[in-house]
């Protein structure tokens, strides 16, 4: 699964990891996270990650 870098801090969401300390599952990937999940380090939303 693709990895995403946050654009503001160079948090990287790893699908495989999930978040879980934020309601997401391991082996979630990024298009499936819902809409109101945020950059656990900065805060950003999800429009914020690009590819790696």
């Amino acid at each position: 699964m693709q990895k995403y870098k946050c654009t503001v801090c160079g948090y990287v969401y790893d699908p495989a990891v999930g978040d879980p300390d934020n309601g997401v599952k391991p082996g979630t990937p990024l298009a499936s996270v819902p809409d109101s999940w945020v950059c656990p380090e900065c805060g950003v939303g999800k429009e914020s990650f690009e590819k790696v």
